[in-house]
């Protein structure tokens, strides 16, 4: 289990994140969604040691590692990505995905082969030998979530992975990121302002507002909430009816 136990991050006096509890277990799939603004970002930054904590403190099996730098949490399996997009331009598309896996200590034998599994997966075979900068903004997307999981994380953390996305090629991410917790054993978090993939996708959701937690649960109960609809989802939420 990935625990986040009274989580804050204080900004130049401003408290980005006040007290975030939230767990995820291996095989699940959590929604982290909330208006801009709300703290999600801030929270995996936190998760990943890529901001310090002013109070609280994050577990992988029981182990803390809040302190870490995010190279040895990314040793401890909880591996994530960014809202910008981040490629190795000059690389292939095959590379790229490697280097995932070099990071976590393999040989270049094992991470090509990772590699070739994971281009399989995420239908990029065609485009292994392409460079990242000729890729469409879809499939740099694609590839950056491969080479994330060519590190064989036990917790995946995707910052906003369908954005810039079409319909098509959304639903086309839903069907491979949905298939991971069974595939690969992992807990998968991800936020998105893409609904209809959050709805879809989850099996539970936690919503942040102001830094602070006002609902978690199970899907249906969490897009009923009052004060979700009031701060993120709106009347178009009550309009669509309970779903999940």
């Amino acid at each position: 289990m990935l625990e986040v136990r009274e989580v804050s991050v204080v900004f130049a006096g401003l408290r980005a994140l006040d007290g975030v509890t939230l767990a995820l277990e291996g095989g699940e799939i959590l929604g982290l969604i909330g208006p801009n603004g709300s703290g999600k970002t801030t929270l995996v930054n936190a998760i990943t040691g890529h901001v310090p904590l002013a109070g609280g403190t994050v577990r992988v099996a029981g182990e803390t590692i809040a302190g870490l730098t995010p190279p040895r949490i990314a040793r401890r399996g909880v591996i994530r990505s960014f809202q910008i997009v981040r490629l190795f331009e000059e690389l292939t598309v095959r590379e790229n995905v490697m280097i995932g896996a070099l990071a976590t200590g393999c040989g270049r034998t094992e991470a090509r082969g990772r590699a070739a599994e994971l281009l399989a997966e995420f239908g990029l075979e065609s485009r292994a030998g392409d460079l990242g900068a000729e890729l469409s903004y879809g499939d740099k997307r694609r590839v950056e979530i491969a080479r994330a999981l060519a590190a064989r994380p036990r917790f995946l953390l995707l910052d906003e992975p369908a954005a810039g996305m079409n319909e098509e090629e959304s639903a086309a991410l839903l069907e491979i990121l949905a298939a991971l917790p069974d595939r690969r054993g992992l807990g998968l978090l991800i936020i998105d302002h893409d609904m209809a993939l959050i709805l879809r996708l989850c099996h539970r959701l936690h919503v942040l507002a102001s830094g602070r937690t006002i609902a978690e649960g199970d899907v249906r109960s969490v897009r009923n909430d009052p004060a979700v609809i009031a701060a993120y989802l709106g009347t178009e939420a009550e309009a669509d009816g309970p779903r999940g």
